[in-house]
């Protein structure tokens, strides 16, 4: 049975010393969004755009990761593009806390969190105001009565449709092979191009790559890793 990563680490994650002061050490580059509306239909219904540029200090094309971990890939993305800014998305307190934490440590000032579901994404961040979306080592959730759940089903994908700019692109990254499976068939059939694919990145001739950390432990298991990107057809 296939049991999914971020559940098993959730249930042996104990809550961190002096969570909450942690928090407030982050100061602006966190912001703690998650709504009181738990129905996933309506999660995006009710807005509370969050003013980007007051928020980064400056206007520059925005970048978002969507269950960023501890900010490794987050913040080496955001260092290696001071062009952009960067808004790295995950739910779990813990983590996010961490991810600030490495942020703050490296100097980096074009990357901030948002500590929220995926499904209230479109609450915060304003339609075509996305330019890159990456997906790195999603839950896959290996059920077919949670495949809504996966961050690449037709749930999710309406809503990047929403918020992504003309000419933006989706990356995706995972080490499940049947999610990787899933996300072309479901790209696909919403209306996406795919190119860039790779079966085994890390012996693909694909330049650029940066590993994140469940990436590191599966490379060093001999796991291959899959790729992908994906445009909207009428965006190009």
């Amino acid at each position: 049975m296939v049991i999914c990563k971020f559940q098993v680490n959730f249930m042996r994650m104990k809550r961190l010393k002096h969570l909450e002061d942690r928090k407030s050490a982050c100061g602006s580059l966190l912001i703690s969004a998650m709504s009181d509306d738990l129905n996933f239909a309506t999660a995006g219904d009710t807005k509370d755009y969050i003013d980007l540029t007051e928020w980064f200090g400056t206007d520059r094309p925005l970048w978002l990761e969507i269950g960023c971990g501890k900010g490794q890939f987050a913040c080496e993305l955001a260092k290696q593009h001071p062009e952009v800014n960067i808004v790295a998305v995950e739910k779990n307190s813990n983590v996010i806390v961490q991810a600030c934490e490495k942020a703050i440590e490296t100097g980096i000032d074009n990357v901030r969190f948002l500590k929220c579901g995926a499904e209230y994404i479109t609450r915060y961040l304003k339609p075509n105001s996305v330019e890159r979306l990456f997906l790195n080592f999603s839950c896959p959730f290996p059920k077919k009565s949670h495949a809504s759940h996966r961050l690449t089903s037709p749930t999710f994908l309406r809503l990047y449709k929403e918020l992504l700019a003309d000419q933006a692109e989706i990356h995706q990254k995972t080490d499940n092979r049947q999610l990787f499976e899933f996300s072309l068939e479901q790209l696909s059939d919403f209306g996406f191009t795919l190119k860039n694919i790779s079966l085994d990145l890390h012996n693909s001739d694909f330049e650029g790559n940066i590993v994140t950390e469940y990436e590191q432990r599966f490379v060093s298991q001999g796991l291959p890793i899959y790729r992908l990107e994906a445009y909207l057809k009428s965006q190009k």
